[in-house]
């Protein structure tokens, strides 16, 4: 049998058998190879690069591989390291959201900081948290068409799925000449960025409207002015189904106890682009919002499912307040002792009640036919 193996290149290569000591034998075929004990016992000691060192003549310990400096930068980078990971459970606890502010973090002591650690964006919840009150998201084609072509320069940032853009050119030729953000995504990350699958292949964060004193409201009010008043209606879809009734039959003004409930995303979308025409209108209480309307010449219009005129018998006054309550309790008992006027809608009597946006739209059907 042959003694030597060679490899692809040709080249003779020599193996070497470790024993017990830490040295090398030399191969029992060839009789080659191997290294003095001492030598090996020697190297184990200092290292094999501090052993090659040695014999080369050595070099200096300060500016060395391995050293005590180097070593301590090495145990400095894995603490920073960590800090990174920290940070990184800030990223994770937003990850889906679309806020997503980037900012660095006080430190306390330059030392402690890695370069690299330190230039690594971070993600800060409490500009997040500020950010989530002061914008909302809006999603739907209708609404978002309706609202880009009310104020578009409430948008901050849009998302878009592929099959959609040709409807949107304006709006992308107008985010890209402002400079707003936008993405062209595919429907799961659109979902991720909306918070929900019925997006309908759009959606955009907006800076949301403040309500709108009942002061300033009385300053433009016409002539004709019917303003719909919700006390405690806070479900969206009820919300954009009553917006969707009001732009439908010219009322302009909702007074609410909470404006944001008017621009939340399932409520915007549910009125299919009759937000954009209704203004939230806000008190110092709803009371005090009602009270304030009635010294100003409007009429109080309560509404009951069991007592009241009948709608069909009842006169509408050109310039009134319609309030409604929420389904389960109806008006609270301090408002209805407001209303100057108390109506109900007749029926078979088989369901307790109507659905709240269906009962406005009934009632402001009404008010239209006798005033426009």
């Amino acid at each position: 049998m042959n003694d030597e193996f060679k490899g692809k290149s040709g080249k003779v290569k020599v193996m070497y058998v470790r024993d017990e000591d830490g040295g090398q034998k030399p191969n029992p075929r060839t009789g080659k190879g191997g290294r003095p004990a001492a030598r090996q016992e020697d190297n184990r000691r200092s290292g094999p690069r501090t052993a090659r060192n040695n014999e080369e003549g050595g070099r200096s310990s300060a500016g060395g591989r391995g050293t005590p400096a180097r070593d301590a930068r090495n145990s400095e980078r894995g603490r920073s390291f960590g800090r990174r990971d920290d940070r990184g459970d800030d990223n994770r606890s937003f990850g889906d959201s679309p806020w997503r502010t980037v900012s660095r973090p006080p430190v306390a002591d330059d030392s402690q900081i890695d370069e690299a650690a330190s230039n690594k964006p971070v993600i800060d919840p409490e500009q997040i948290r500020r950010q989530r009150q002061e914008e909302t998201r809006v999603y739907g084609e209708n609404a978002c068409q309706a609202l880009f072509a009310s104020r578009p320069e409430s948008i901050v940032r849009a998302w878009f799925i592929q099959s959609v853009t040709p409807r949107f050119r304006e709006t992308l030729r107008w985010l890209a000449a402002n400079r707003k953000a936008y993405h062209v995504v595919d429907d799961a990350e659109l979902t991720k960025a909306s918070g929900t699958e019925h997006h309908g292949g759009v959606c955009f964060i907006i800076k949301k409207r403040m309500g709108m004193e009942v002061s300033e409201w009385l300053k433009k009010a016409d002539t004709k002015d019917c303003v719909l008043a919700l006390e405690d209606v806070s479900n969206p879809h009820n919300l954009g189904g009553i917006m969707r009734s009001c732009a439908h039959f010219g009322v302009k003004g909702l007074l609410v106890n909470d404006a944001s409930l008017l621009e939340s995303g399932a409520a915007v979308r549910t009125a299919e682009g009759g937000a954009e025409h209704v203004q939230a209108i806000s008190g110092e209480s709803f009371a005090s919002g009602l009270e304030a309307f009635r010294k100003a010449g409007y009429t109080i219009v309560t509404t009951s499912s069991h007592e009241g005129t009948p709608l069909a018998k009842a006169e509408l006054p050109a310039k009134m307040v319609l309030v409604l309550g929420q389904e389960r309790e109806g008006l609270s008992d301090s408002a209805f002792q407001q209303g100057d006027i108390s109506l109900s809608i007749g029926g078979t009597g088989n369901v307790e009640s109507l659905n709240v946006s269906v009962a406005t739209g009934i009632l402001l059907a009404e008010w239209w036919r006798q005033n426009a």
